[in-house]
């Protein structure tokens, strides 16, 4: 009986240490998570109490909401782009600075620079660099003998202007590509080496293979942060010119917190979280075609 009293002692110190972080979670995580699905079938403003009106919501946004299909495309085609684009830039940078060259730490710390700057203050500069008037690009461009374009001004050229920012930021995968190659089995280049793998040889079926792990990773990540853009386009172009820019998670966040849809924006939400699942499932089952673990 004495050891069943000090075990519950026992459990019941451990929960009282573990009580901060358990309490954080269910009010801040399982709370809202829960909250936002029963809202998703209800019409609700905040400033009345919600009321229930099933799957409406939902059937708004599919038949009935042109903005929805409209931000949808956009979030895709950034994906489609910058993630690849991320992903090559990264894994390039990596390779040229892996290279046993002076001055490689001063190239590191350049290249990692743009991914510790906030996002705002990275969106403020970037609305410098691509202004169509004044902006150094542009100016540049026409040192060359070439117009530049109006970037952000253009719905032709305001996605790709944030893809261009995002390949900008991409110095803190390029660390996490570098110390994947430091993983990279010193014998199996020597092995390629002896079986004479020239260098380009030996980085495609060497390095990038034992790359995959770190690759997928990335891709994974890359996948969800961009579907959940946001700050840049909110801060740069209010999802302008002509809902060029106007991506998913901006189209949400205008619904609950400009016109006070929050019942609406919560099934906007959880379509987003489907998705989002659905593609990241889909990432996962291919992962064994592909990624190569060290064994």
């Amino acid at each position: 009986m004495a050891a069943d009293g000090m075990g519950r002692r026992r459990n019941l110190t451990g929960w009282l240490f573990a009580s901060p972080i358990v309490i954080g979670l269910l009010v801040f995580t399982v709370y809202p998570f829960v909250a936002s699905l029963y809202l998703s079938f209800c019409d609700y403003d905040i400033f009345t109490p919600p009321q229930w009106i099933g799957w409406t919501n939902y059937a708004t946004l599919f038949t009935q909401d042109p903005l929805f299909w409209k931000s949808l495309k956009n979030v895709l085609f950034y994906t489609a782009f910058a993630v690849p684009l991320t992903i090559a830039f990264g894994v390039t940078l990596a390779l040229l600075l892996d290279a046993r060259v002076g001055g490689l730490s001063v190239y590191r710390t350049l290249f990692f620079l743009p991914s510790i700057v906030p996002v705002v203050a990275s969106s403020v500069l970037w609305l410098w660099l691509l202004n169509p008037q004044i902006g150094p690009i542009n100016m540049l461009m026409g040192l060359m003998g070439v117009e530049g374009p109006a970037w952000l001004n253009d719905p032709g050229w305001s996605k790709p202007s944030l893809i261009l920012m995002a390949v900008w930021g991409v110095g803190h995968f390029m660390i996490i590509y570098l110390a994947g190659l430091k993983d990279v089995p010193a014998t199996l280049y020597e092995a390629a080496m002896v079986d004479g793998a020239s260098a380009f040889q030996r980085m495609r079926h060497v390095t990038l293979p034992m790359l995959t792990p770190v690759i997928f990773f990335h891709l994974v990540m890359g996948l969800i942060a961009s579907f959940q853009y946001f700050t840049q386009a909110f801060v740069m172009t209010g999802g302008g010119p002509l809902d060029s820019t106007l991506f998913y998670a901006l189209h949400l966040f205008l619904q609950a917190f400009q016109y006070l849809k929050l019942g609406y924006a919560s099934a906007m939400a959880w379509v987003l979280f489907v998705i989002v699942v659905a593609i990241t499932a889909v990432v996962f089952k291919s992962q064994g075609r592909w990624v190569h673990y060290a064994r």
